[in-house]
């Protein structure tokens, strides 16, 4: 069997993450690795995130409600279940709905300036 490395672990639940408060409509919780990161947003209907770009490659799952994805040049819109992908340098953008909309982003490597801001409003 040869001999094992013990390699540390973490685990957690999203009901025991931190909730901070980004703006109107749109709370986020964060947990985080050496290289990866994973973001919980809940956002209010009508909430809209700017189109933009970032050199993280990152892919979003939608798990409530329905959001309008800017694509590219395209818009599309995405529910329940449907998965993401977002290339590094890939302009995208969001608009929720008529809901409630819970999204999770997994970012790779991790979104540093994220983790300066949730410091600065501690």
């Amino acid at each position: 069997m040869g001999d094992t490395v013990s390699v540390p672990h973490q685990a957690w639940n999203w009901a025991t993450i931190p909730r901070e408060r980004l703006g109107d409509g749109i709370v986020r919780q964060m947990v985080y690795g050496e290289t990866l990161m994973i973001c919980r947003l809940t956002l209010a209907p009508g909430t809209i995130t700017a189109a933009h770009d970032h050199v993280h490659e990152q892919m979003t799952i939608v798990e409530k409600g329905r959001v309008r994805f800017v694509l590219g040049s395209e818009e599309k819109v995405f529910g329940p279940g449907d998965v993401l992908l977002f290339p590094s340098g890939f302009w995208h953008g969001a608009t929720m709905l008529d809901e409630e909309v819970v999204l999770v982003d997994i970012f790779s490597p991790i979104r540093r300036e994220f983790l300066n801001a949730a410091d600065a409003e501690v």
